[in-house]
């Protein structure tokens, strides 16, 4: 066995907020193992504290101020 990291899986609308069940943007994968995953919002309130005890942060809320170029093939 190598002691490559596991490439980091990106976030899908599936994946939900474990405090209120919005789509997740944040994932924080805790030192012990396990993640936890957040809304933007609730991200915003935990993250300095996540941070603090070690967890590896995956932040995709930037996703949230992107804008489509096309629509997707459903709405056109």
């Amino acid at each position: 066995m190598t002691g490559a990291l596991a490439p980091v899986k990106p976030l899908t609308a599936l994946d939900r907020c474990d405090r209120c069940g919005a789509q997740a943007y944040i994932r924080a994968t805790l030192p012990v193992g396990g993640e936890l995953l957040f809304c933007a919002h609730h991200g915003r309130q935990h993250i300095a504290a996540l941070r603090e005890k070690g967890a590896d942060i995956l932040d995709e809320s930037a996703r949230l101020s992107e804008t489509r170029s096309t629509a997707p093939n459903d709405e056109r």
